[in-house]
């Protein structure tokens, strides 16, 4: 059996460097005993597969992880086709990607689990639908506040402009702050728009639980809070995990006010960030043996 290798984003500035962001990580994954390989990500987002590839894969065919930046999952499904050409593959399907990376993919496994939600398909540069379309999609939802995202991501850093809604049966407010949200991601918006209910956590009550063929391998601090780790009881995450059927994801915990653990995001391992400070050695040596 072939041992499968990873494929770990570039430095723009010195191409035959992995990314900067990576570099502690390909050295982890180096002593680990795995093959590292360079994929050229702003050429796999323009479209340009095989000059995002270069030669990987034409002399060392095998399995591989993906290891780098986000990827949108149509380009994402450029790359595991330019793989198989080349006689290889990738160890994460391009259905199991959107799965755990997209908010649709894993909202079902995880309902009881997680704050309750509803979306909408929307096109990046689409025209945004009038106000009572949102209204009608939150009203699904009931009164109360909650938080504005696409498939992947929110823009909390954005709380009051584009991310936070006081009250959802406000239709102006609800739709100025969609309209925010979709205007600063602009051709960055995945998917489309999710209305989320909102949880009150407690402050630095967070952890990332990484998964690889559904066992928890590593329990890091969330990277926007770095050296803050909690430590949750993971036995219904972990069913739910098995459940969605994906080989390498991760769970995002924060603690409710009232003492329960809630799963906030569910993420593609590949895409997800560690803390600083984290190598990921414990990571890399599971994924090599998966």
């Amino acid at each position: 059996m072939v041992p499968p290798a990873f494929l770990f984003c570039r430095d723009p500035l010195h191409p035959g460097r992995p990314d900067p962001a990576f570099a502690h990580e390909a050295v982890a994954a180096r002593e680990a005993g795995a093959q590292v390989t360079l994929v050229d990500h702003d050429a796999l987002l323009s479209g340009d597969v095989d000059e995002a590839l270069g030669r990987a894969g034409r002399r060392d065919p095998g399995p591989y992880w993906y290891r780098g930046w986000m990827i949108p999952a149509g380009r994402y499904e450029d790359l595991e086709q330019a793989l198989a050409a080349r006689g290889c593959s990738l160890l994460t399907s391009t259905a199991a990607y959107r799965t755990a990376h997209e908010l649709p993919g894993w909202y079902d496994t995880f309902e009881s689990l997680t704050p309750r939600s509803v979306w909408c398909a929307l096109p990046a540069g689409a025209t945004l639908p009038e106000a009572a379309a949102w209204s009608r999609l939150a009203g699904r939802l009931g009164p109360g506040p909650g938080i504005v995202k696409d498939f992947v991501k929110s823009r909390k850093h954005e709380w009051l402009e584009a991310c936070f809604v006081p009250e959802l049966s406000d239709t102006g407010q609800l739709a100025s702050v969609v309209g925010r949200f979709v205007g600063l991601q602009g051709e960055y918006l995945a998917g489309g728009v999710g209305l989320r209910a909102y949880e009150p956590f407690v402050a630095g009550g967070e952890a990332r639980v990484w998964w690889v063929d559904g066992s928890p391998v590593l329990v890091t601090a969330h990277p926007d809070t770095p050296g803050r780790v909690g430590t949750p009881a993971l036995d219904a995450v972990g069913e739910a995990v098995r459940r969605l059927g994906c080989r390498w994801v991760t769970t995002d915990l924060a603690l409710r006010e009232d003492g329960v653990w809630r799963v906030v995001e569910v993420g593609d391992g590949q895409v997800s960030g560690l803390p600083a400070g984290e190598s990921g050695a414990s990571l890399f040596t599971a994924l090599l043996g998966a």
